[in-house]
């Protein structure tokens, strides 16, 4: 690319929130299976990091293992904890019974917290980390994060957090709603859950 003075529009940079261990590490119980039989058996959470002229904006989602779907999310101007527990109480509001439920992360400091573990346990949900620096771990949203970046984020000049804001909503609804994809037969995230509960009823 450099010999052909090419160069990507897309760098991916990272938001780290791993500070070592401030509290309990959960065992790696995914083991990268990201394949789910039903919704809401497993679900996987991260947070990333947006830049707007040196201001930031962090999104922290939970997406569905079984069909990609954005179940809940929370943006945040601070990667404050807050932001997590919110995004979470926004998922029980829409998914009543998560009992036996796996939630995945990575070793931030956020999934640490006994806050956030007590929670989860209260609701009956199991506990997954990925191992520390491994990405892999958990590549279903390292996957959707890329995608929001490289289908919105990257391909438009911000004038401001709030602009970002607004398309960041407007993406996410996009993508549950009507971006469809081969491996869901075709159809969009809430059409692909919606065809499972009509084939079991």
């Amino acid at each position: 690319m450099k010999s052909l003075g090419l160069r990507s529009l897309i760098w991916v940079k990272k938001y780290k929130s791993y500070r070592g261990e401030q509290g309990k590490i959960a065992s790696n119980i995914l083991e990268r299976n990201f394949k789910a039989n039903h919704p809401n058996q497993k679900w996987a959470t991260d947070i990333t990091e947006f830049n707007v002229s040196g201001n930031k904006l962090y999104l922290s989602p939970i997406i569905d293992l079984f069909n990609g779907e954005i179940i809940s999310y929370e943006l945040s101007e601070k990667p404050v904890f807050a932001q997590v527990m919110n995004m979470l109480k926004k998922s029980f509001r829409k998914i009543r019974n998560v009992q036996n439920l796996i939630l995945h992360s990575d070793q931030g400091w956020q999934y640490q917290m006994k806050a956030y573990q007590n929670i989860l346990k209260q609701k009956g949900i199991i506990q997954s980390m990925s191992r520390k620096g491994n990405c892999l771990d958990n590549a279903v949203i390292e996957n959707f994060f890329g995608t929001l970046k490289s289908e919105m984020f990257y391909l438009k000049k911000f004038k401001s957090i709030q602009e970002l804001k607004e398309d960041i909503h407007q993406y996410i609804n996009y993508y549950n709603n009507d971006r469809i994809r081969l491996n869901l037969k075709g159809k969009s995230p809430i059409e692909y859950r919606t065809l499972y509960y009509q084939k079991i009823i």
